[in-house]
């Protein structure tokens, strides 16, 4: 007799039941790359806040990108590929910068 459940039986996945949980859990530092800003480049269009997948960017109050808390920041690279003027380049992370 099987003890695995069928898939009717499974929970549906994919769920996040508390939002933004994540920030229980310091990620940053297994990253291979790190965002790093040009910000003479940057017009401020928040494209990197809103597309973060961990919302580790912020907005200031006069609604300007702000800093990136790479206690969180994973590496995926999503803000450097969304950013219209490509101000935000990924670049290697040494174990220093981690810590």
């Amino acid at each position: 007799m099987s003890t695995l459940k069928t898939s009717h039986e499974m929970e549906e996945g994919g769920i996040i039941n508390i939002p933004k949980s994540s920030r229980n859990f310091k990620t940053g530092t297994w990253r291979t790359f790190k965002p790093v800003i040009d910000e003479s480049k940057c017009i401020h269009c928040a494209q990197c806040v809103i597309n973060c997948p961990e919302s580790c960017i912020d907005i200031t109050k006069d609604k300007k990108r702000g800093a990136i808390n790479m206690d969180y920041c994973k590496g995926c690279s999503v803000c450097s590929k969304v950013c219209p003027v490509k101000c935000i380049k990924m670049e290697t992370d040494t174990k220093e910068d981690n810590k």
